[in-house]
This record gives C-alpha cells, structure tokens and sequence, in this order.
C-alpha cells in the first residue's frame, strides 16, 4: 500500500512524510513538526551519558552497545537535564520506523542546533554509518549529542535534528544544475558549479559585523526558549579585516555567511556539504539542509537567486591556524529533485526562523 503514496523518484515532500506517518511508517511523529521536506525528530525521556561516541556495527543494536559497557549513566530527561560541553550523550528518539523498501532516510542536525555548536548525529540499530538509514530500516532512532562549545539545557520532546526521506536517485548532476540555474538563478551572481553550486565566505563589506567568534565558558542554552539570551554574552563580534583575511584559530567556533544570496526552488531540497579536505583544515557546516522554498522569490520576473537568503557558515579549524579570506571557497550545494511540490513551502505559513537571513545567530539569541 505505502508504494501506491510515492509518485515518483526524489525527497518526499511534507504531504507525502505525513500520509506515510498514517501508514504506520513513521511512528511517535507530530505532525506540527512536519517542514516542507523533512520532519523535525524529538527526544524522548529516556537518555545515556556514554563514554564515546559509537556505531552499533552491522551486527548489533544501540541497546546491545550500551549494555556492553560504553553507557556511563542513564538519564530520565523528561523534566530537562543539562547537557554538558565536552561531553558524549545518546537519547533515544520518540520516533520510530518501518521503513518500505523503496525508501530510505537521512539526518541532518536543525539549522539551530548547529549554530550553537552541538554536534547531533543520527544512530540506528545496525548502523555503519551516522546519519544514514537504509531503505527498508525498520527499528527505533537516537540522537548523539554532543555539545562543543556551550552547555545546554534540553528535554523530552525537544527537538535537534531532522529526518529526511527519499525514494530513487534524486541528485541532479552538474549537468541538470546548470541547466536549471539557466532557467532559474539559484545564486545573485556567477555560480561556481563543479560538484554542487560553490559558496563563497564574506568577510567585507561596509557592516560593521562580518561575523561571530563563541566565547568559552559562557552560560547555559535552553534549546526550547527563542530569543531569550543576549548574542554578546555568548558570542564576539568580528568586524571586518583591514587585510581581507582572518585567522581561525584551532578549536574555536565561528559563524559566518556567505558572499552568495542563494535560493532553493520549489520543486528542489538542497544539502550544503562541505569541500575537499585538500583545500583547508577547516570544517563548514554541520546543519547543511535547506528546505524547498528557502530564499526563493515567486515573482519570477526577480529570479528566485536575486531575492535569496545568505548562507550562514558555522566553521571550526582543525589542528593548526588556518587563514580564511574574504571570497574563498568554503561548501557546496548539492541540489535534489522533489518527489512532489510541497504543499507548503519554506517560509510561507510555517515557522521558518531564517527566511531572507542574512549574517545570523540562532533563534536562541535576541
């Protein structure tokens, strides 16, 4: 019966996500956490301080792995319960799946979540690797977690990242990404496409805030309270370099955006992914989903690309200092095909915190 649901190769739009929680595919879900091509996940109050993070193998469950030892202390957080940075933490999800052949999944964490630094990544049973779920998977979901540069405060039923379906092979090649950055500009200048559409860093320009350096040691963030905290206490405004460079320093947390206001037409999801180790010891980007809709303008005498929302770029060097400058090449864009046009799209009767963003925190901040 799920097969009759699908209508075609591509990423399920939220109609199609919510038709398959009627199904019994997606168990435990709510529908107000349906996005245009994704479900929003959710803790559940059952949680594990682990020794280190962990896949379970081929051959065994997540349950299986805690008890041989990697599990610390169980938690109940229903009530909330601190998080602590530097630390590792699995939490069983409230959703679960049974999933059809025809189908498989993938996570990414929520733009917030990653824009204050919490690394969350997606475990399954017999999982070989994070974020990934096999077609046909059927079995619960957790969430590892873990906080890198502030605390947070978090709950049952809080939500930090986001599930994504897909049936058939729905990555467009260069080839089909030309064509339609041809017909539809998907960025407000010349697109760099070579393996995904290239993203820029800005770091000029007459603001007098190109971007936000974390500062260590801050207080607590409660995931759940929007606009609750002030950004300069958890975070340094970086004003732009006279030398058109920065330096990242090891270890440090960054945020920044890119040079290109870009758009995701409606018929497309996009995934931000991160370039060739070989061109920098930096990392871009551990919330890289972007809905259909995102940027996009309906006028399309504009272009969707000339009325589109920057990229915010979260940045961690690795090991040594590593200079960054203003233009550089940092990410690309891989775009898919939908498998059907959303009902309702990002930023257009939903809750979308960063529509039309520019240089932005996370809704935690004022």
């Amino acid at each position: 019966m799920v097969e009759t649901m699908l209508r075609g190769e591509g990423v399920l739009a939220t109609q199609d996500i919510a038709a398959l929680m009627d199904a019994g595919v997606i168990a435990g879900a709510d529908r107000t956490r349906l996005q245009p091509a994704s479900l929003d996940l959710t803790l559940s109050p059952r949680a594990w301080r682990v020794r280190a993070s962990f896949l379970p193998s081929r051959a065994r469950t997540v349950e299986a792995r805690l008890s041989g030892g990697l599990a610390m202390q169980e938690m109940d957080i229903a009530g909330g319960a601190v998080f602590e940075r530097g630390c590792v933490y699995l939490v069983e999800l409230n959703e679960r799946l049974a999933l059809p052949k025809e189908i498989e999944g993938a996570a990414n964490p929520k733009s917030s979540t990653g824009r204050i630094d919490v690394f969350v990544r997606l475990v399954t049973d017999h999982g070989a690797a994070f974020d990934e779920i096999p077609a046909g998977y059927e079995g619960p979901l957790y969430a590892e977690i873990s906080p890198r540069t502030f605390s947070i405060l978090a709950r049952a039923g809080s939500s930090l990242n986001q599930l994504r379906l897909k049936a058939g092979d729905c990555r467009l090649d260069d080839g089909a990404l030309r064509r339609l950055n041809t017909a539809v500009p998907l960025v407000d200048g010349v697109a760099d496409i070579s393996g995904g559409l290239g993203l820029s860093v800005s770091l000029a320009g007459g603001d007098a805030c190109i971007g936000w350096r974390a500062r260590r040691h801050s207080g607590l963030i409660d995931v759940d309270k929007v606009g609750a905290l002030d950004p300069h206490d958890y975070f340094e405004p970086l004003a732009p370099p006279a030398s058109g460079f920065i330096i990242l320093d090891p270890d440090e947390f960054y945020i920044l955006a890119s040079k290109e206001a870009l758009a995701v037409p409606p018929d497309y999801a996009a995934e931000m992914t991160p370039i060739s180790p070989g061109l920098g010891e930096f990392r871009v980007h551990y919330a890289g989903f972007f809905d259909p809709g995102f940027g996009w303008s309906p006028d399309e005498n504009k272009g969707g690309g000339r009325n589109g929302s920057r990229g915010v770029l979260e940045v961690r060097s690795h090991d040594a200092p590593f200079v960054l400058e203003d233009g550089q090449l940092v990410a690309r864009l891989v775009y898919e095909r939908m498998a059907a046009q959303p009902d309702t799209l990002y930023g257009a009767g939903l809750q979308s915190n960063y529509q039309g963003q520019g240089l932005k925190l996370s809704k935690h901040f004022r």
